[in-house]
């Protein structure tokens, strides 16, 4: 089988506008006590799909992986609170932390492109799956 090789076209203005916007919008309604699985979700997607992009593209940008995986080792902490209570919520005290990942998956997504997000986010949804 013949693999296909991806255009590789560098993430736009809208692409990041789309994950700043699935980040943020969980984050506020993290803040007004009306965070759910969805924003969950969309969230943990969102910062996990550039952690892991930023790891294959092998980044040199200090400190970000160590600030992703701060901010996944909340969500995953939230996650196993709401898969046995199911009560979403991300502490007070985990919000700055969530927040530093947003900051930091939004500078970095820019160095990042296309084909790569594409794929990762495609592996996760595999490996998700596979669980």
């Amino acid at each position: 089988m013949k693999k296909r090789n991806l255009l590789r076209v560098p993430v736009t203005r809208g692409l990041k506008d789309i994950y700043a916007m699935d980040m943020h919008a969980a984050y506020q309604a993290a803040r007004a006590n009306r965070f759910n699985v969805t924003a969950f979700g969309r969230l943990a997607a969102a910062i996990s799909v550039v952690r892991t992009a930023l790891v294959r593209h092998e980044t040199k940008i200090l400190n970000a992986v160590e600030l992703l995986d701060a901010a996944i080792g909340v969500l995953q902490r939230v996650r196993q609170k709401g898969d046995e209570t199911a009560v979403w919520e991300i502490p007070d005290t985990d919000l700055p932390t969530i927040l530093d990942g947003i900051n930091v998956a939004e500078q970095c997504i820019g160095t990042l492109d296309v084909a790569l997000l594409a794929e990762t986010a495609e592996q996760l949804l595999q490996d998700v799956g596979a669980e």
